[in-house]
């Protein structure tokens, strides 16, 4: 008798469990997003199209690419670790100006149009082969995303190299006010010096500058001895970098590996906190997802989960009595005391 009742008990409540997964998964797919307050990210990234990004001096899965290549894989792996609700647009910059390709868009809405349109960048965009990273490609970046009206920070991606070449006592660009400014420099490419490629209008490589072809290093006013410079060749100027940095108000880092950009993206000084709508159809999808096992596990982990119930249940009502019985025993013995203190008294 016991036993079919504890069997009807044991099917009528894997049935319930069917039932309680279904109404999970409906939830899962009804349910609306819940709007939760977060830290967001607002950026726009300009990267550097002159011909020096194109030095091949970096690696990525052992393969040499380069240097906008890997910016590039660095960049789609921080839009994966952007959370939902940031806003991320694209730039390039050559010569002295920054140009915007996309305002900053919410990056899980978008993250195909994002790659896409990040894939898009190369060297047929380049207008001119000269550049000014300090004196205008900064300035022109910080500009646009000033200009945007969403309070974007600015990553710039850059191996730093200036073309034609100019003093480092040379004065930034007078009106940048670092107050205003927020974001990140990012250098890029390797430490030994490299021959830049040339290519053409259509970006088809036709060889490599040499150093007649390039203006070198100007002597410095006052000194008479020339210095023999290579422009013709190209390595990342991190020190300049980091003095052009301190200058306008922006950090520098090195992009080491494709996911120093992501790190110093999420960096806490450039969060904003505001609602944003989330998705969390994941927990009754999750809590289907439990359901369901529980009602298709194999009987044995059932009569396992029984047998452990009915071994606690035995335990307890072994010591239930036993401490009942012990408490009564230490009352007869707490009266017994009583009773002849008052004897040994009267």
């Amino acid at each position: 008798m016991n036993t079919g009742i504890r069997e009807r008990g044991f099917v009528r409540g894997r049935h319930g469990l069917m039932a309680a997964a279904l109404v999970a998964l409906i939830a899962a797919v009804v349910m609306p997003d819940v709007t939760l307050p977060r830290n967001t990210f607002d950026y726009i990234v300009t990267f550097d199209i002159t011909q020096s990004m194109d030095v091949e001096d970096v690696t990525l899965n052992g393969v040499p690419v380069s240097r906008l290549k890997f910016a590039q894989a660095a960049m789609r792996g921080a839009l994966g670790q952007l959370p939902c609700g940031s806003k991320v647009g694209w730039s390039v910059f050559t010569g002295q100006r920054t140009l915007l390709l996309l305002p900053p868009i919410e990056v899980c809405n978008n993250y195909d149009a994002l790659l896409v349109s990040l894939d898009g960048i190369d060297a047929r965009m380049r207008w001119t082969n000269w550049s000014r990273i300090a004196e205008g490609g900064v300035y022109s970046a910080t500009r646009v995303a000033q200009g945007g009206g969403h309070g974007a920070a600015v990553v710039f991606v850059t191996d730093g190299q200036e073309a034609p070449p100019v003093l480092p006592s040379r004065a930034l660009m007078r009106d940048i006010n670092p107050a205003g400014i927020k974001g990140w420099l990012i250098g890029v490419g390797g430490d030994q010096p490299a021959a830049i490629p040339k290519s053409d209008a259509d970006g088809n490589r036709i060889g490599y500058w040499q150093a007649d072809d390039v203006i070198q290093v100007p002597t410095t006013p006052g000194s008479d001895a020339p210095v023999e410079t290579h422009e013709e060749l190209s390595e990342l100027r991190g020190q300049y970098l980091g003095f052009v940095a301190g200058q306008t108000g922006l950090g520098y880092r090195r992009l080491w590996t494709t996911t120093s950009l992501g790190d110093a993206m999420l960096d806490a000084r450039f969060a904003h906190r505001e609602p944003v709508p989330t998705d969390l159809r994941w927990c009754p999808a999750l809590l289907a997802l439990l359901l369901f096992v529980g009602r298709f596990a194999p009987d044995t982990i059932w009569e396992w989960r029984d047998f452990c119930r009915r071994q606690v249940r035995r335990a307890v009502r072994w010591l239930v009595p036993a401490g009942g019985i012990s408490v009564r025993k230490v009352g007869r013995v707490n009266a017994n005391l009583q009773r002849k203190t008052n004897m040994t008294g009267e």
